[in-house]
C-alpha cells in the first residue's frame, strides 16, 4: 500500500508542475470580481473557478455570478 501512495504522490506532483504555466497565465481580470467575503480571488481560486465554468461549458461571466462572485463597483 505504501508503494502505491508513493507512486500516486509522484504522479500528482508531476501533474501539478505541468499546470504551473496555466496558473501563471491567469488573466488579470481577477481584480474586477469579488468573492462573497468581499475579497478578490487569488490566482489559484480564479483558476479553479474558471476551470469549473469551462467544465460546465458555460459562459464565464454568468457562470461566475452563479458561483457567487460579484463584480466590483
Amino acid at each position: 500500500m505504501s508503494r502505491f501512495s508513493v507512486v500516486a504522490l509522484v504522479v500528482l506532483a508531476a501533474c501539478t508542475t505541468a499546470d504551473v504555466d496555466a496558473v501563471d497565465a491567469v488573466p488579470s481580470n481577477t481584480g474586477i470580481w469579488r468573492l462573497s467575503s468581499g475579497k478578490s480571488p487569488s490566482q489559484a481560486e480564479w483558476a479553479a473557478l474558471e476551470a469549473t465554468c469551462q467544465y460546465k461549458g458555460a459562459a464565464i461571466e454568468p457562470c461566475l455570478a452563479d458561483l457567487g462572485l460579484k463584480r466590483s463597483p
